[in-house]
């Protein structure tokens, strides 16, 4: 009898901590964690740097470039903030702008790709919020062009 009190009690406590473990991480199940290794970039939003993984693009030959995914079905999602992109020449130390990071409104992990270029005889800066990228465009020394590409690149650490 006591070996049977003691069997029971034991599988009781066994089934608690299981209810337990289970509301602790009650949700969807993806399976368990692994940690690998992954290139992450930094960019500039609003003058600060925000660190960002590029994962997918809807362009082949940038999946391609970049080593990433390709996924066509990007191509036909509109409405999205932008990602400056400097082709050409370029200052020294300038990166992507992004024109929103998570915590705003306007933030998403997918990108309109805009391709800025400088104009002959212009001076590059860096350049580092689109607050800046309107300004110089107004002065006539800088042009923008939609890439008709996007890019899914979250941004995963702000500052």
């Amino acid at each position: 009898m006591r070996s049977s009190i003691i069997l029971v009690a034991g599988i009781l406590a066994a089934a608690a901590a299981t209810a337990a473990a289970a509301a602790i991480t009650s949700g969807p199940i993806m399976g368990p964690a692994k940690t690998i290794s992954r290139p992450a970039f930094q960019g500039y939003y609003d003058g600060h740097k925000d660190t960002y993984l590029n994962t997918d693009v809807s362009s082949k030959p940038e999946a391609a470039m970049m080593h990433v995914n390709y996924s066509a079905r990007l191509a036909s999602i509109k409405g999205l903030p932008e990602i400056y992109l400097v082709e050409g020449k370029a200052a020294p130390g300038q990166l992507a702008v992004f024109g929103s990071e998570p915590g705003e409104k306007t933030y998403s992990p997918l990108w309109d790709e805009t391709i800025l270029t400088w104009k002959p005889g212009a001076k590059p800066i860096v350049l580092k919020s689109d607050t800046q990228i309107n300004a110089v465009e107004k002065k006539g020394t800088l042009t923008e062009r939609s890439a008709h590409v996007v890019l899914n690149c979250p941004i995963i650490k702000v500052g």
